[in-house]
């Protein structure tokens, strides 16, 4: 089973290396980063080189795409060749997802149009315009139209361990979830927007302005 993640300048690396730690511990499941091109893609602050071991046009029936999100999302929501890529593909994928603002991109394709979807909550509005309509969920499924998208950057480990239980089993995803340790056990309760107090939504603001 192959499952493609695909790559691009200014990803979130735990967007796309979350779900990719989940899914590459399945023995039958065969992760390869995709892109425009082959070679290293760099995230959204430069720091971190991940490298796509192919091209779009080289990836042409993988079974699940986990398409993850970044600020550089923002400039790709009219880009040609990801919109055909995702078009052609999903008619045959086994489940077709995305991580934060990868639900962009997926909207912008036309795969989301008029379901329910999540993302990260800051681009919410954008969301919609897109054809989508946006839920504070920290996952939501469309089972039937083999859709999933997954809200902010650590909702991709959810979601992957989502998918192995959909994939194989529920056994297969706890014994995953027992492989990674993921037991949270955050110091903080503000990880979601309805929890965070008006100084923390600030401060995250200006975190993320900071980025652009």
């Amino acid at each position: 089973m192959q499952v493609a993640i695909p790559l691009f300048p200014r990803f979130t690396a735990l967007d796309a290396v979350g779900p990719y730690e989940v899914l590459q511990r399945i023995p039958s499941i065969d992760v390869v980063f995709v892109g425009h091109r082959r070679g290293e893609v760099r995230t959204e602050n430069g720091m971190l080189g991940v490298t796509c071991d192919a091209a779009f046009d080289e990836v042409s029936t993988p079974d699940v795409v986990v398409f993850p999100g970044g600020i550089g999302t923002r400039v790709l929501v009219g880009d040609e060749v990801i919109r055909c890529w995702l078009q052609q593909v999903h008619p045959r994928t086994t489940f077709t997802t995305s991580v934060c603002t990868g639900a962009l991109l997926l909207a912008a394709a036309g795969l989301l149009d008029g379901l329910t979807a999540t993302t990260h909550w800051r681009a919410a509005e954008q969301l919609n315009e897109l054809g989508a309509r946006y839920v504070p969920e920290r996952i939501v499924e469309h089972l039937g139209q083999r859709i999933i998208t997954a809200a902010g950057v650590s909702s991709g480990i959810d979601m992957a361990l989502r998918l192995v239980e959909l994939l194989v089993d529920r056994e297969a995803a706890q014994a995953t979830q027992l492989l990674i340790e993921y037991d949270p056990q955050p110091p903080f309760d503000s990880g979601a927007l309805a929890k965070a107090d008006a100084a923390t939504k600030a401060r995250a603001t200006e975190f993320l302005q900071s980025r652009k």
